[in-house]
């Protein structure tokens, strides 16, 4: 990449030819801004793009490579070469790759990576980049275990690299004016929250057992790649491609996918932070190879500052909470991606899933009468612009993995109450549940050989 050269001004315009040229020359040599300057050591400057390569590129990924396609997409990496095929036509100069070990140990090019695998390589494509220096993207939930989150946001501030988690609704509007209005005491202090999706039922199988057939493997899929560090089990059609997101090996079920994006604006309004307990309070269906068809879960969370105690309650598979006793009549509580409902000693409000749309306080009247307080918090410029923008030296992204990491621990752990059927009991700065040791062995997860974090 060059460097920038900046005019030398227009203080020169009157000088003769010859003293022009020298002065202009001069000005020039002195202008010529090093990158360490303008991004800080190993940084890229603003007026610069990244060189950025994709692990895992169809589906998702597909819609992440698009959102940053105004950099240097140089390398793209998938395991299914049908899936991934209209990302590599969409990018004709990228090198193509299967393994991406072998594309970060080769390609020395590479400033950043996007990370848009199945859950169970999340963390150990994330991390060999974070500690070879690059930024990373990593979409939701960031790992495949509270370990794994825990590991990973250390090592990205080790490391000193940008980094952000696809938590899209963090960057938008509605986010920022929950936050704002919890802030400014709309509804008093919020001691309950109900969030909830629509998910699984209809989007992937859970409650299920394992498969006996043993189909052959399609040409366009390396089958042991695309099982990483999950233990080996031979491939059929019920894990992919997408329908892996309900199997304990391979995905996190609903909390994985609806949990982070619909708990992520009330970690945000509400500052929270590691929860004490989370039980079970219905499941149903749950195995040893899949999650529930549906279930209900409650998280207690501690005072923080003049903040209370919270009690979060979260549903799926249809579950529902009650209606809020101050809905108009014939009014609903959401669309398939769910949303959630903050209760607070002065009043309620009703936010659409991971606050896609403007929250609303409840009822209509009471909204119509709310006086708006400030925007005090920065409007976003983009989700995954922000990211490029840190990657340049920009300020951190909002949904980076110190924010990210502590959400997908906390959201994760919901899952082990769910294969334990035991309220825990959670020591969060130590990462132990401290009353079920059987939780404990569902905090990280054993790697195939050839397979390290």
């Amino acid at each position: 990449m060059k460097n920038q050269r900046r005019s030398p001004g227009k203080q020169l315009w009157n000088l003769s030819r010859r003293n022009f040229i020298s002065g202009a020359a001069a000005a020039a040599a002195f202008t010529i801004v090093p990158r360490h300057v303008l991004a800080g050591a190993g940084r890229t400057p603003p007026s610069e793009k990244l060189n950025i390569a994709g692990i895992g590129v169809g589906g998702r990924g597909a819609d992440n490579m698009a959102a940053i396609s105004t950099e240097n997409i140089v390398a793209l990496c998938d395991v299914d070469a049908r899936q991934a095929e209209a990302t590599f036509k969409r990018f004709p100069k990228a090198k193509i790759y299967r393994d991406f070990r072998r594309m970060l140990e080769e390609q020395k090019d590479i400033d950043a990576v996007v990370v848009s695998t199945p859950d169970h390589t999340h963390a150990v494509a994330s991390m060999m980049a974070i500690k070879m220096g690059k930024h990373v993207y990593c979409e939701k939930p960031l790992t495949h275990s509270i370990y794994e989150a825990r590991k990973l946001t250390e090592a990205a501030r080790r490391h000193k690299v940008a980094t952000q988690m696809g938590i899209q609704g963090h960057a938008g509007e509605g986010i920022r004016l929950l936050c704002e209005w919890i802030w400014d005491g709309a509804i008093g202090s919020v001691r309950e929250v109900h969030t909830w999706t629509d998910r699984p039922k209809g989007w992937w199988p859970q409650g299920i057992d394992r498969p006996k057939e043993t189909p052959p493997v399609p040409d366009t899929l390396d089958w042991d790649l695309w099982l990483g560090p999950a233990p080996y089990r031979p491939y059929h059609p019920a894990y992919v491609p997408f329908k892996w997101r309900g199997w304990w090996d391979f995905g996190t079920g609903p909390l994985g996918d609806m949990g982070i994006h619909n708990c992520s604006p009330i970690f945000w309004a509400l500052k929270l932070g590691y929860p004490t307990t989370v039980e079970v309070v219905s499941q149903d269906d749950a195995n040893e190879e899949t999650g529930p068809t549906k279930s209900i879960l409650r998280y207690e969370f501690p005072a923080r500052g003049d903040m209370p105690p919270v009690t979060l309650m979260w549903y799926d598979g249809g579950n529902m909470p009650p209606l809020p006793e101050e809905f108009e009549e014939g009014r609903r509580l959401g669309d398939n991606d769910g949303g959630s409902l903050l209760v607070g000693d002065k009043g309620k409000i009703l936010a659409p899933g991971w606050c896609a749309a403007s929250p609303r306080l409840i009822p209509e009247s009471r909204m119509k009468a709310y006086k708006l307080p400030p925007k005090t918090i920065p409007r976003s410029i983009g989700h995954h612009q922000e990211w490029l923008a840190a990657c340049k030296g920009g300020k951190p992204a909002q949904a980076n993995f110190e924010f990210a990491g502590p959400l997908t621990e906390a959201v994760l752990l919901g899952n082990i109450a769910i294969r334990t059927g035991e309220k825990l009991s959670w020591d969060g700065p130590n990462m132990t549940c401290t009353n079920v040791p059987k939780a404990n062995e569902y905090i990280h997860c054993f790697y195939r050989k050839g397979w390290t974090l």
